[in-house]
């Protein structure tokens, strides 16, 4: 067993990897353990919306900015879109302790909020070693522990790592979708007036839900168009009898060779309607199954809102908000299926438009705020397709 840095207090956490290696450090919100498997976010803000973000589930947060908490937390600032939804990251990682709070907005102390959300968090660890770990050697099945009374079981930690069957195979997105549909029309928050409803919207779309953010929501209000929520496996049937005017692939958790499985006969038959799609993150990802490109699992995967990505449609490049574990092979794109977005950080692929079909997709998150607005464009290239259709 190797161990990491060593608390100056006793130690009341800790983060055991499957290899063996231990970090001890000082708990935070939720008592016990949480498993999953550990991945590194460079963002310096977000980190209510990172933890709430369903595609974050089955994983371990570690955030590389060390100091976090300082706006505390608040209701608004949920991504999930449902009760299922909220099974999103397990647990945290943090440098410092966890910073109190001291902004306008907050409504709570983010220990109390992470309790709340049965997050379980560790804090006082060496946070740029762990990266490093996940940098050189991929991201590691990973257990998390707090035990207030210093009580903590190294050994029955590093197991319950290994015995973790981890993300590869994983049809994560069936565990954070709501079997009752929904619709929303609720619009981007404003300094003014806060989040108002779009009551008179131009478009109906039907968002195909594999653990959907509200944002995502939110911005299709932006552009005028109303959404009705339904689980990702909903047949084509079914979404048709709405009468949608536009179809949102969402984003989501897990393996997207594993939901594919379960979704892609509806997915295909959407391509062959030549309905206009949007597929973002997980729904890129099985959009291009379903067109026959293949997917294929990062070492590192990208996490973070400071990732360059360029859209080649325009020539311009965005700073992007990322969370994603798997990536599209773009050696395996089919006749008429092209890159329309590159990540100038690693060269993967960010993004796809079928030739001749209103369809494009992105592997980023256009509806974050990073650049701060620099992807919102995606939402109003949808609306131009759906415009078109009618």
């Amino acid at each position: 067993m190797a161990t990491g840095n060593q608390p100056e207090s006793p130690a009341t956490g800790a983060i055991a990897l499957a290899d063996g290696t231990v970090f001890l450090g000082h708990g935070s919100g939720a008592v016990g353990i949480a498993v999953g498997e550990l991945c590194f976010n460079t963002s310096i803000t977000g980190y209510q919306e990172i933890l709430t973000d369903p595609s974050y589930a089955g994983q371990v947060v570690l955030f590389t900015f060390p100091h976090i908490g300082n706006v505390g937390a608040n209701p608004d600032d949920h991504e999930e879109s449902s009760l299922e939804g909220a099974k999103a990251a397990t647990g945290a990682v943090f440098r410092e302790p966890i910073s109190p709070p001291s902004n306008w907005r907050s409504r709570d102390h983010f220990d109390a909020w992470l309790a709340k959300k049965n997050i379980t968090a560790v804090s006082n660890v060496d946070t740029r070693a762990l990266t490093r770990i996940i940098r050189e050697g991929g991201m590691p099945k990973c257990a998390v522990a707090y035990a207030p009374d210093g009580n903590i079981d190294v050994d029955a930690l590093i197991e319950a790592a290994r015995a973790w069957e981890g993300l590869e195979a994983a049809d994560l997105a069936l565990n954070v979708v709501s079997d009752a549909a929904y619709d929303n029309s609720e619009r981007l928050w404003d300094l003014a007036t806060g989040f108002t409803n779009n009551d008179a919207t131009e478009f109906h779309v039907v968002v195909l839900d594999y653990g959907v953010k509200k944002n995502i929501l939110r911005n299709l209000a932006q552009v005028n168009a109303r959404a009705t929520i339904v689980r990702g496996d909903t047949p084509f049937d079914e979404i048709m009898k709405l009468k949608p005017d536009g179809v949102v692939l969402s984003n989501g958790p897990g393996d997207p060779a594993a939901t594919i499985n379960r979704c892609g006969d509806t997915i295909r038959q959407l391509i062959d309607s030549g309905i206009p799609l949007l597929g973002i993150c997980l729904g890129h990802q099985l959009l291009a199954l379903a067109l026959g490109a293949k997917t294929q699992k990062m070492p590192q995967g990208h996490h973070g809102a400071n990732h360059p990505v360029k859209d080649f449609e325009t020539g311009k490049v965005e700073i992007v908000s990322m969370n994603h574990g798997f990536t599209v092979d773009t050696a395996t794109l089919p006749d008429g299926v092209e890159e329309s977005h590159r990540s100038l950080f690693d060269g993967t692929n960010a993004g796809l438009r079928v030739n001749g079909k209103p369809i494009i997709s992105v592997q980023h998150h256009p509806e974050a705020s990073p650049g701060p607005q620099d992807s919102f464009y995606l939402f109003d290239r949808f609306a131009s397709f759906m415009r078109g259709n009618t």
